[in-house]
């Protein structure tokens, strides 16, 4: 579990393959300081269990199905990533409660400088949508934002914006982000059981009513 609050900016300095996945290295001196075999590490919002480690750096395994779900599969050699050891119990919750299990990606569709902040739009699949509310929490390459706008619900192609203050720009990897750019998005997790629920009260029930045997006492 994480809080979406980058420690810091890492570097991909290896990939291999494996199998129908890869092996991938990553420069990272604060968040292996720490860090033992099996530890998770938030890799730009994805989920990834330490292989190997070493004085600045560590290697983890991505499946397919992880690189077919996020933009892990676009990495090559040299890009730059947000990254965040996994939460400790005493450990103030900056952020907002984020798994590292990215639900899809979204692609970048306007960046709007200001004098202080810089907003982004960032299109998203239709299913997610719904999990996506103005001034809501939404995790973006890992990081954890609040929305500032989201597309109507009856809008052709769905959006959200969110607006991002000077330290975010320096401390993450958001800050070099431009249109076409293809980002991993986490929903808020409370969202997610909400739905899930309302799906299953509106579900026909399949309970019945048993006989009761025997007389009356």
């Amino acid at each position: 579990m994480f809080t979406g609050i980058i420690e810091e900016r890492g570097t991909v300095t290896a990939i291999e393959a494996s199998g129908d996945g890869v092996r991938l290295t990553v420069r990272a001196p604060l968040a292996v300081s720490d860090a033992q075999r099996g530890d998770s590490i938030s890799v730009s919002g994805v989920c990834l269990t330490v292989t190997e480690q070493g004085e600045d750096w560590f290697t983890a395994d991505v499946m397919k199905q992880t690189l077919d779900m996020s933009s892990l599969g676009g990495f090559g050699v040299g890009t730059e990533v947000n990254l965040e050891r996994a939460l400790a119990a005493h450990t103030r919750l900056g952020g907002h409660i984020v798994q590292g299990h990215v639900d899809g990606t979204g692609e970048v569709l306007e960046v709007r400088p200001g004098a202080q902040w810089r907003v982004i739009r960032i299109g998203l699949p239709a299913d997610l949508a719904p999990l996506v509310v103005d001034k809501g929490s939404i995790s973006v390459q890992g990081v954890s934002l609040t929305v500032s706008a989201a597309s109507a619900s009856d809008a052709g192609s769905h959006w959200f914006e969110i607006s991002l203050i000077p330290e975010t720009l320096e401390k993450t990897t958001l800050g070099a982000l431009a249109p076409g750019d293809r980002v991993n998005l986490e929903t808020d997790i409370l969202a997610r059981h909400v739905q899930r629920l309302l799906a299953f009260s509106t579900a026909p029930t399949a309970l019945t009513t048993a006989p009761i045997e025997g007389g009356s006492r």
